[in-house]
């Protein structure tokens, strides 16, 4: 029985993940026509990923979520005010540590340079801790506010046209400066990750206890808590900016004259050599050195010292390095080291990975599980069957395990790879991929061919596989004197120069697939949509709210690309997007407006968070843009916007329905 209900659940899981699995992996053959990197690796991960998914949504179910309802309920009946809005704070913090798409934000400095936007390289890698304790302290405020409200029985919108005006007028302070605009995509993004269903649940249980629920049903507290982080985020940047220097050029960032300034940002020589290797060009490694021989004897050194690679490389192989990050004089002057011998280095063992996950969901689970049963303790309240309620802890803490995990070997090299290749779309330059070294290369084997309108082109037949293929000459890539030859793979442009328009027509269709598909595998939205019909007694079925939900986020991440694409601020986009909320909110009833904010909040949950994230770095990355955040916020705003019409739109039905039964009467 225990194998056929287990069975049962991550069956749900694998429908539910295997789309956009699957998806992701068929843009990658068949449109980009581009190669999957360690495919056994993405496998592995993907399978994690579910069963991560399915022991972390059953852990929920069975122990988390009914020990945050049970303690919503007996509150109110047993303590002060006071009192609650103090526990509603700390379960704010705990559930922040315990929500496993936070473990994707934290991943995503990596692609953050020191030079382009310190700011946001301090927050990331100085200040993570920081970073995260400020979030959580948002959304503590913000549970804590939730309950006062469910408390007090007042409406959700004097919050709303409030705090996203506040929002919107403290992002724009921020715009104006060079520093803090960096940071304006990472607070929005920030707040579209901090909530887990443990907050709703806990808020409707105290709407429940406290005869107050009114016509919100204990929804929007979730709201609160993807608002008031965006704002702790704006104002840590904002008090910390004057310390760090401003966005430099590169080469002036790594030379020797700008030492002190650049140590501000990444603490110690050591850090700063290792960002110009891992994250640098030739032009910033050079710099960091006062002569050209220190650097070449740091290069050779580099080919010969296994410590050293795994010091400056960051956890990218030698082979990776050279491949893709390395310039023509590196790659040249590296030639003694054969590729082959380096194969597999960097690559972190999946053994170390769990157990770093481990400690990571211990950590976040065990805190706020200990919360909640001491409560209930000093309440002396007992849940009804606690032996489920222990395994659901444990399931909860093994499924976190399992799903960040995942998320590492599987969702996000996968995510990062789609968005790497993603710029071929509609860019006209070729890219390239590898590269391979022929010695003894013979010139006589080069032949001469030409086109119709009489241009010239060298080439000579290469052996790999059965057949041989006809690869261009290239002058400058043959070293006459060790008679080598290096050829580089190249991957062109999809569409090529004069067919852009329909190339990033292509990206936008993928932007709203993949939205569309990783949102319907959220367990999050999932559960909002049963508890809405639920209490709604069936009036607003929970499919259509998980689809209009998807739609939204499929359309905010498109828009969140075009921000990339075309380079121009966040909040272009964000300001109307939320201009037009505010009027949506000032029209619908409050029941919508209560479910609706809370839709924003749970759509970007473990799949598509670290999904979207990889996309908009990996884009924004291969662009040579300052960051990729964003994309979230927008995924986080739309569905909002989706949510509100389609209520809107349900109540003129009802109404034309009710209508004609009136007249008959």
């Amino acid at each position: 029985m225990i194998g056929g209900y287990a069975r049962l659940r991550v069956q749900e899981q694998v429908r539910a993940v295997a789309f956009i699995i699957a998806y992701l992996i068929i843009f990658q053959l068949l449109i980009l026509r581009a190669p999957l990197e360690d495919a056994l690796a993405l496998t592995l991960g993907g399978s994690a990923v579910v069963i991560g998914l399915a022991l972390f949504l059953e852990g929920l179910v069975l122990g988390l979520m009914p020990l945050g309802e049970l303690a919503g309920v007996k509150l109110p009946q047993r303590v002060g005010l006071a009192v609650i809005l103090l526990f509603g704070l700390f379960v704010g913090l705990g559930s922040t540590l315990a929500e496993p798409a936070f473990a994707a934000l934290r991943l995503a400095g990596r692609d953050v340079t020191p030079w382009g936007s310190p700011l946001l390289y301090v927050l990331l890698e100085q200040h993570s801790y920081t970073v995260i304790l400020s979030i959580a302290g948002g959304v503590g405020v913000a549970v804590a506010l939730g309950m006062l409200r469910f408390s007090l029985g007042f409406s959700l919108k004097p919050l709303v046209f409030s705090l996203i005006p506040l929002l919107l007028i403290l992002s724009l302070i921020a715009s104006r400066d060079p520093k803090v605009r960096s940071v304006i995509g990472l607070a929005w993004d920030s707040g579209a990750v901090t909530t887990v269903p443990l907050v709703l649940a806990l808020g409707i249980g105290v709407s429940r206890s406290s005869g107050n629920r009114g016509e919100g049903g204990g929804f929007g507290v979730i709201m609160l808590a993807s608002a008031l982080p965006v704002a702790s985020v704006l104002l840590l940047a904002m008090a910390l900016a004057p310390s760090v220097p401003d966005p430099v050029e590169e080469e002036h960032f790594f030379s020797p004259a700008y030492r002190e300034r650049a140590l501000e940002v990444v603490i110690d020589e050591g850090t700063l050599l290792r960002s110009a290797f891992s994250q640098s060009s030739e032009a910033g490694r050079r710099a960091f050195f006062s002569d050209g021989r220190s650097y070449e004897e740091t290069l050779h050194e580099l080919g010969s010292d296994f410590a050293l690679r795994e010091s400056l490389l960051e956890g990218i192989s030698f082979r990776d390095w050279v491949n893709h990050r390395a310039s023509d004089f590196e790659r040249r002057l590296l030639d003694e080291y054969p590729l082959e011998n380096f194969s597999g280095e960097g690559e972190r063992s999946g053994r170390g990975v769990f157990s770093r996950e481990l400690q990571g969901a211990l950590r976040a689970v065990v805190p706020i599980s200990a919360l909640l049963i001491a409560l209930l303790f000093l309440l002396r309240e007992r849940p009804r069957y606690i032996d489920e309620v222990l395994l659901g802890i444990v399931f909860a803490l093994l499924g976190m395990t399992f799903l960040t995990s995942g998320i590492h070997f599987g969702l996000g090299p996968l995510g990062d790879m789609v968005g790497r290749e993603i710029p071929r779309a509609y860019r006209s330059s070729e890219r390239g991929s590898d590269r391979i070294v022929i010695d003894r290369f013979d010139p006589e084997l080069v032949f001469e061919s030409i086109s119709a309108d009489g241009e010239r082109e060298q080439f000579f037949f290469y052996h790999r596989g059965d057949q041989p293929q006809a690869i261009p000459f290239r002058p400058e890539q043959f070293d006459p004197h060790r008679q080598r030859y290096e050829h580089r793979l190249q991957l062109p442009p999809l569409f090529g120069p004069n067919l852009t328009a329909l190339g990033i027509a292509l990206v936008l269709l993928f932007a709203f697939g993949l939205g569309f598909g990783s949102t319907l595998a959220e367990p999050a939205l999932r559960a909002l949509g049963r508890t809405v019909e639920e209490l709604t007694v069936g009036t607003i079925r929970g499919q259509e709210v998980v689809l209009a939900v998807s739609i939204g986020v499929g359309v905010g991440i498109v828009a969140g690309v075009c921000r990339i694409l075309f380079d121009f601020p966040l909040l272009w986009i964000l300001g109307p997007a939320y201009l037009v909320l505010l009027l949506l909110t000032a029209v619908s009833s409050e029941l919508m407006t209560s479910i609706s904010w809370d839709c924003g909040g749970v759509t970007t949950g473990p799949v598509t968070v670290p999904l979207v994230l990889a996309l908009g770095l990996g884009l924004g990355g291969e662009l040579a843009t300052l960051e990729g955040f964003g994309v979230l916020a927008l995924a986080s705003a739309f569905p909002i916007i989706s949510v509100q019409l389609f209520g809107l739109i349900a109540q003129f039905r009802q109404g034309q329905a009710i209508a004609p039964d009136q007249e008959a009467q």
